[in-house]
């Protein structure tokens, strides 16, 4: 692959910029609030900076920040880096303990907490917090000493313009460098106990102009923002890129089920959509497959000329279920079942996968939808990283992706062996997906490395490949294929939609996915077959990203 392309822009002068350039444009809404426009976002941002300067918080101390997303959630992000201070987002949907425990970690001296978490956690267990305060109005809930009193103080007077009077042109930010640490992010990884990635305003920047250049946003486009922004991959591209561009970006604070979704889509027909592949696969399966399967369907899809229009009603009511205005359909977080990517492009939709990770903040690959990536890519790499297969020697050669570059993590922080266990000294970061390039420079993950099995008799399986293929037989939600024994065993949660529409009942779930495993085992090669089939009725437990935990399942017995 050829060297990487380096970036000068600056992160924190890019977000002083973006507020003045589109001042009176609205900037932020949450779904069920009011909205901002980028001169109230501003006010609010110059007064936090009075709150940090009145702590006595240094360029490079951490402020915490755990909630859903929100206006106040992007405001307190964006007056974090743009002080020079770092800021450490923590979802929200981790334990008390977890949160108190990243705090500890990190060192952060202020944090803002969600109602929810500001109820559960004790304050009293983070030592090094100074100054707590609710995420919603700022009420104090924790001050170590006069001066946090004080500053909490202030941060509660009134806003408005005459309590804070500013103007596009008196707006002066500071200049940060961009080599400087801007994000700690604690990932929700499927195989351990979350780690600080360490992130440069660099990186982030990164992310920001790649995506700028490669997708259509303009000033005043609306964006609905419900991927989790504690999680890298919302906070580029459902806040952070869209911001710079002057978008209305409106935040969904509630869990992003399809239906609040669709409703969210429909009101506010936003131009792009993030989305995690769990998401538009049940839109497939509840919505666009049961009118696949009707007797009258399946009878014009028979016909050539009745296919196609088919095909288009399709396209359309997909089109106009996420708003009637989208340009650009991006999945990343996990893989897209292959099937449901090729259906869709069959009826003309557009959608394209990306691949990431945390510790590239998160963007490694990536291709328009104008590009035609092939089905099953995630796209070529961006040019700001450098990426290769380790071991390989020709396109087509399956290995560990490796990668460096300008938004590669700083490290893991606090945690020298875990640092020097992902990147090599050569500067190449070993992200653990197992991959292949094609003879055009299109990158394809196959699994984890973690999870892939050898057989005794030296065949590799990747399970993510065989769960793809059995995600999209009949009553199926979700699966995950284990080794038990030297065989293999796939843990299935049934689609109950799908089982209801069915009416199955009793037994009869039991019979339907006995002949999804045997007619699943006719596909497969006879050392990648399905031995046992076990259903289980509650979901599996997920990340924030809707990846499955698999390290719980590991010592599956059932």
């Amino acid at each position: 692959m050829p060297a990487h392309r380096s970036i000068s822009e600056n992160f924190a002068d890019g977000i002083g910029q973006a507020l003045r350039q589109h001042w009176d444009v609205p900037c932020f809404s949450d779904l069920d609030g009011g909205t901002l426009t980028c001169a109230g976002v501003a006010r609010r941002v110059v007064r936090l900076h009075r709150f940090f300067d009145a702590l006595g918080l240094e360029p490079g101390d951490r402020v915490g920040l755990v909630g859903r997303n929100s206006a106040q959630w992007a405001i307190v992000y964006l007056a974090t880096v743009t002080r020079g201070a770092v800021i450490v987002p923590i979802l929200p949907d981790f334990t008390a303990a977890e949160i108190e425990h990243i705090v500890r970690h990190s060192g952060c001296r202020a944090l803002f907490l969600a109602d929810a978490a500001a109820d559960a956690v004790d304050c009293d267990k983070m030592p090094t917090v100074e100054a707590a305060a609710r995420l919603r109005d700022y009420a104090p809930l924790h001050e170590r000493d006069r001066r946090a009193t004080a500053a909490l103080a202030g941060l509660r007077e009134p806003f408005g313009p005459d309590a804070a009077p500013l103007t596009a042109a008196e707006l002066r930010l500071p200049l940060v460098g961009g080599d400087r640490l801007a994000t700690i992010v604690y990932t929700s990884g499927t195989t351990g106990f979350s780690k600080g990635v360490m992130l440069t305003h660099k990186a982030l920047m990164v992310n920001v102009r790649f995506f700028l250049d490669s997708v259509t946003l303009r000033p005043g486009d609306n964006i609905v923002s419900f991927l989790p922004l504690a999680h890298a991959f919302g906070c580029a591209f459902d806040f952070l890129a869209p911001f710079f561009a002057g978008c209305h970006v409106t935040f969904v604070e509630k869990i992003p089920t399809p239906k609040v979704l669709l409703a969210a889509f429909a009101q506010l027909k936003p131009v792009v959509v993030m989305s995690v592949p769990l998401i538009i696969e049940k839109i497939y399966r509840n919505r666009v497959k049961p009118q696949l399967e009707s007797p009258n369907v399946q009878f014009m899809l028979k016909l050539p000329g009745l296919r196609a229009f088919v095909h288009r009603k399709i396209q359309g009511a997909l089109y106009e279920a996420f708003g009637g205005r989208y340009r650009e359909l991006v999945v990343g977080g996990a893989a897209l079942n292959r099937d449901v990517e090729q259906f869709f492009r069959k009826v003309g939709f557009n959608l394209t996968c990306g691949y990431g990770m945390t510790e590239c903040g998160p963007l490694i690959s990536y291709s328009v939808s104008k590009d035609n990536p092939p089905v099953g890519s995630v796209g070529r790499v961006i040019p700001y990283l450098e990426c290769r297969i380790a071991g390989a020697t020709k396109p087509g050669d399956i290995g560990e992706v490796l990668v460096r570059g300008e938004n590669r993590m700083l490290g893991y922080y606090q945690d020298d062996e875990a640092t020097a266990a992902a990147i090599d000294p050569d500067g190449w970061l070993h992200t653990g997906d197992l991959g292949r390039f094609d003879a055009d420079g299109f990158l394809y993950l196959t699994g984890r490395s973690k999870n892939m099995i050898l057989t005794a008799a030296g065949q590799n399986i990747y399970p993510e490949e065989i769960e793809s293929q059995l995600n999209n037989m009949p009553c199926v939600e979700e699966s995950l294929v284990i080794e038990r024994d030297g065989r293999l065993l796939a843990l299935v949660y049934p689609d109950l939609e799908s089982v209801d529409r069915a009416c199955l009942r009793g037994g009869q779930v039991e019979v339907r996915m006995e002949t999804n495993r045997q007619e699943l085992n006719q596909r497969l090669p006879g050392y990648a077959q399905i031995a046992r089939l076990k259903i289980l009725y509650e979901e599996f437990e997920k990340t924030p990203t809707k990846k499955i935990k698999r390290r719980v399942y590991d010592a599956f017995a059932g």
